[in-house]
């Protein structure tokens, strides 16, 4: 055999190992009984230690300088080259983590995931303080185990490969000061817009049906994908063709089972879309969690809340709730689908506003990563911040700092991913739209395949053989750039709320 399929037989384990956790994992968010949950953190904890020692091992890079020596003439993006290329970073950053710190940090974040759903249901910060404290300073212990130029940029790699906070930061804020004004002229607008055919009383089991056959009508693979209830809704892959979408159903809310799920569902296609020939190699993934977010904010904003999607659901939306939609005419869902208001929930959030949930937490997140945000301070800061961004009062911790699993999990870093994501997807969508002139039409008729198709070929396919910049420039031709999303907002909204379409000056990145 030769050093590369050496190299295969031992990433293809390492893979396994993986893909085993994440099953775990989600088996514990659907289908584990709740006194499951202390020796759960065990299991993933033992998993992710076995995995992590086998990806950090000498032999392993043994094995990589052989394999360097025989694709030292292979293209950049070829599967040998990439194989090599990338198994590399990801060696080198194990490499500086020990397998102790590693283990711990999985186990403590099962329990911490548990404690935060209770204190959540309590609306008590005070209880879930101990364990963000924990986590805190196991993302301390973490951070101790590199050289950077910011503290915050480990954490960032962790989720946006070779990405810096300097580089990032000037993209959020730029994201974030170009909404604030068009947020305001909303407001300013004086228009009303209706939203009331979304809430009401929707039976649980119509909104499974129609979930399930939203999911159905969507280009993902048959019989490469399940859906189950849970709290937080997520998505994973336990392989191409192995796809958990998971949703939750809100008897008085319509959305949580449409476009709920249809972001999952952006999740799933990407992954469903990679390559199986990547399939148990660390290529076999999304380029970065903002790739991977641009897919489900494309599928449930672009598409799921556009008007030739929302066409052709329409008539399925009266058969099932006559008592919501009988007297809504198309035009009137696409308007309560484009409602703009500020709400406290990030994951209930319109399109306009969501990105300032987003933009308080990656301040917050860079507050307490470098030390000038104790914890105990938390809510104070995090209430602070929703009143100036979206000029709301937080009754109370459930629907203020405890509403997201993310630090629970110790995933600092995770979420400036969901706004490099729209970003992501607004140049996406500019370029699609210039390739595929017939798009509205064919998303009015059901006809998801050619968008799809196209993302598959440029985006989906190649799995994660590029790091994210160098990606965006493949793509999109260039760099990250949030012009594209805030001059589609600006267009939406505008139209909906009658604004000057004049008014379109965007914040530049320095």
């Amino acid at each position: 055999m030769s050093a590369l399929d050496d190299l295969r037989a031992a990433l293809a384990e390492i893979s396994d190992l993986g893909r085993a956790r994440a099953l775990l994992s989600w088996d514990e968010w659907t289908q584990m009984p709740p006194r499951g949950a202390a020796v759960r953190a065990e299991q993933l904890s033992t998993l992710s230690r076995l995995r992590h020692e086998r990806l950090a091992s000498d032999d392993l890079g043994r094995l990589l300088d052989r394999a360097r020596a025989e694709v030292k003439d292979a293209p950049y993006d070829s599967f040998e080259a990439s194989l090599v290329r990338m198994t590399t970073r990801h060696w080198e950053k194990a490499r500086r983590v020990p397998p102790e710190l590693r283990a711990e940090i999985t186990r403590q974040t099962s329990i911490s995931e548990h404690a935060w759903e209770e204190a959540r249901d309590a609306s008590d910060f005070r209880a879930f303080l101990p364990y963000l404290e924990r986590m805190t300073a196991l993302a301390r212990r973490y951070l101790e185990c590199f050289e950077f130029d910011h503290p915050y940029d480990p954490l960032l790699d962790d989720y946006e490969p070779g990405m810096k906070t300097a580089e990032v930061r000037p993209v959020l804020e730029a994201l974030r000061d170009g909404l604030r004004p068009l947020l305001a002229d909303i407001a300013a607008s004086g228009a009303e817009v209706d939203n009331s055919c979304l809430y009401g009383d929707f039976p649980v089991d119509a909104q499974k049906r129609l979930a399930r056959e939203v999911l159905e009508a969507l280009p993902l693979q048959e019989d490469a994908w399940r859906v189950d209830e849970t709290v937080h809704p997520f998505a994973t892959g336990i392989g191409v063709s192995d796809l958990r979408i998971t949703t939750r159903f809100d008897r008085a809310y319509i959305g949580a089972a449409l476009w709920a799920v249809i972001h999952e569902a952006g999740h799933a296609m990407y992954h469903n879309g990679i390559d199986p020939a990547l399939e148990r190699t660390p290529l076999c993934g999304s380029v970065s969690l903002g790739f991977d977010e641009s897919q489900s904010r494309l599928w449930e904003n672009w598409i799921g809340r556009g008007r030739p999607y929302l066409a052709h659901l329409h008539p399925r939306l009266r058969e099932l709730f006559p008592g919501q939609f009988a007297d809504v005419d198309t035009e009137g869902l696409y308007q309560a689908a484009s409602r703009v208001q500020p709400s406290l929930i990030r994951i209930e959030a319109d399109e306009v506003t969501y990105n300032l949930h987003i933009a308080l937490r990656f301040e917050l997140e860079l507050q307490i990563i470098e030390d000038r945000l104790a914890l105990s301070d938390l809510p104070e800061a995090w209430n602070a911040l929703v009143g100036d961004y979206l000029g709301l009062e937080v009754p109370d911790d459930a629907h203020g700092v405890l509403q997201d699993i993310h630090w629970a999990s110790g995933s600092f870093g995770y979420f400036p991913t969901y706004s490099l994501g729209n970003v992501i997807a607004g140049q996406l969508w500019e370029a699609a739209r210039m390739e595929l002139p017939d798009m509205d039409a064919q998303l009015g008729a059901g006809e998801m395949g050619p968008l799809r198709d196209w993302l598959g070929e440029r985006l989906y396919r190649h799995g994660a053989k590029l790091l994210p910049a160098e990606m965006v420039d493949r793509v999109c031709g260039g760099s990250l750039d949030p012009a594209p999303l805030l001059g589609y907002l600006r267009d939406r909204f505008g139209g909906v709320y009658g604004l000057e379409a004049a008014e379109t000056a965007t914040p530049s990145v320095s």
